[in-house]
C-alpha cells in the first residue's frame, strides 16, 4: 500500500511540475496548453517580434491543431509515467517480497531455535543453554535474556533439591533416636521404672528438637512465600524486646550487650521481621566466646529502617559467607553438632528478601560478624504502637 501511495504522489506531482508541451501563442512568447485554450487577446498592427519583424497571427485553425497536439503529447506522457511507474513498482515489489523472505528466514530460523530449545528443556536438563549466534539485536538479547532464565532456575533447583536432601537427613536422624530409644527399653526385660522414664525423656528430647526443627522449616517456607500484607512496625521496639528476651542467655555465655536503640519504623511483616531479629541475636550469642559481647542498633538512614547485630567471636573467612546462608550449613562445626539446626542464617536471607530488604555480612578482622539489614522504611509521620508488633 506504501508503494502505492508513493506512486500515486510522485505521478501528481510531476504532472503539476510539467504542464506539458509549450506552443508558439502568436504574441511574441511561448504559451502552454493551458493558456493557449483561452480567449486570444488582440493586439496591435505596429507589435513586432524580438527581430523587429511584424508578428503574423494564427489561423484559428491551427491553433486548435496545436492545442489538440500538445493535449495528446502530454496525455503520451502520463500514460508513459504510469506505465513505467508501475513496471518500477512490479520489481520492486518482487524485490522487496525476496529481501523480505530472506530476512524473515533468518529471523524465523532463530526464533525456532528459541522454541525448540524450549520444548526440549526440563526439570532434568536446565544445563542447556540457547547460546544464540547471531549480531547483537533483539533476537539476540532475547536469546540471552532465557539462558539467563534458565540459569537462575537451575539455581533454583538445585538449591531446592539440596535442602529436601538435607531437610530428610536432619529429620531422618531425631526420629531414628527416638525409635532406637524405645526399641532398647522394650527389649530389656529387666527395665526398671527409672530406666524407663530416662528413655521416656530422651525420647521427649527427640521429639522437641523435631518440633524446633519443623518450626524452622515452616518459618523458612513463610520467608521464601513473600509476604501477603505489608503494615508498619516499630524496628526499634522489637529489637529491644528480643534483647531483654534473651539476657539470661547472654549471662549464661557470658557475652555482653551493646545496643543503641534509635526509632526506625519500618514497612513489612512484624512477626518474620522478629523471627529475623531473634535468629541474628542467636547467631551473634551462639558463635561467640567467652567475655565477648553482641552490638544491637537500630536506626533510620534516608528511605531506609536499619538494623546491624555485631558479635565477637571466631574469625569468619570471606569466602565462607555465602555457604553461611545456605540451609543446613553450618562453618567450623560438623553436621552432628547441635548447637543449632543450620537454618538460622537462611531463613534471614528468605525473611529479607520477602521484605525487598537489603542484608549484608561482613566478617570482622579480630573475629565475628557484622550483619545489616536496610527494611524500607514507612513514611516519618507514621506511628506505631507497640501493640503493633506481631508475635511470632
Amino acid at each position: 500500500m506504501s508503494s502505492v501511495a508513493l506512486l500515486a504522489m510522485t505521478f501528481f506531482l510531476v504532472d503539476r511540475a510539467d504542464p506539458g508541451l509549450y506552443v508558439y501563442n502568436g504574441q511574441g512568447s511561448a504559451a502552454t496548453v493551458k493558456e493557449m485554450s483561452k480567449p486570444p487577446v488582440k493586439r496591435g498592427p505596429q507589435e513586432l517580434d524580438k527581430q523587429g519583424n511584424d508578428l503574423p497571427a494564427p489561423a484559428a485553425g491551427e491553433s486548435k491543431a496545436l492545442i489538440e497536439l500538445a493535449r495528446r503529447q502530454q496525455d503520451q506522457r502520463r500514460h508513459t509515467l504510469l506505465v513505467q511507474g508501475l513496471i518500477a513498482l512490479g520489481i520492486m515489489t518482487v524485490v522487496s517480497m525476496g529481501l523480505g523472505w530472506v530476512l524473515a528466514g533468518r529471523v524465523l530460523r532463530r526464533l525456532s531455535t528459541i522454541t525448540r530449545t524450549a520444548r526440549e528443556i526440563s526439570a532434568t536438563n536446565l544445563h542447556a543453554r540457547l547460546a544464540l549466534p547471531g549480531p547483537a539485536d533483539e533476537l539476540k538479547d532475547l536469546g540471552d535474556t532465557f539462558d539467563e532464565l534458565l540459569a537462575r532456575l537451575e539455581a533454583a533447583f538445585e538449591a531446592q533439591r539440596r535442602f529436601v536432601a538435607n531437610a530428610s537427613h536432619e529429620l531422618r536422624t531425631p526420629m531414628t533416636r527416638q525409635r532406637t530409644l524405645g526399641q532398647v527399653v522394650l527389649a530389656d526385660p529387666d527395665a526398671s521404672v527409672e530406666s524407663l522414664r530416662e528413655a521416656h525423656l530422651r525420647i521427649l528430647a527427640a521429639g522437641r528438637e523435631q518440633e524446633r526443627l519443623i518450626t524452622s522449616l515452616l518459618t523458612l517456607a513463610r520467608g521464601q512465600a513473600g509476604l501477603d500484607r505489608r503494615v508498619p512496625f516499630d524496628l526499634q521496639a522489637l529489637a529491644g524486646k528480643v534483647v531483654a528476651s534473651r539476657d539470661e542467655e547472654a549471662e549464661r555465655r557470658d557475652v555482653s550487650w551493646r545496643t543503641t536503640l534509635e526509632p526506625a519504623v519500618a514497612v513489612g511483616g512484624a512477626g518474620l521481621a522478629e523471627r529475623l531479629v531473634v535468629n541474628l541475636v542467636d547467631n551473634a550469642l551462639a558463635y561467640n566466646t567467652p567475655g565477648g559481647w553482641v552490638e544491637v542498633t537500630t536506626r533510620a538512614e534516608g528511605d531506609r529502617a536499619v538494623l546491624t547485630v555485631s558479635n565477637s567471636g571466631p574469625v569468619v573467612a570471606a569466602d565462607e559467607l555465602d555457604r553461611l546462608f545456605q540451609p543446613f550449613q553450618r562453618v567450623g562445626t560438623t553436621r552432628t553438632h547441635r548447637e543449632g539446626l543450620g537454618l538460622g542464617l537462611s531463613i534471614v536471607s528468605a525473611i529479607a528478601t520477602a521484605h525487598q530488604a537489603e542484608l549484608d555480612a561482613v566478617p570482622r578482622s579480630e573475629g565475628g560478624l557484622t550483619m545489616t539489614v536496610r527494611f524500607p522504611c514507612a513514611a516519618a509521620d507514621t506511628v506505631v504502637a507497640p501493640a503493633a508488633v506481631e508475635r511470632v
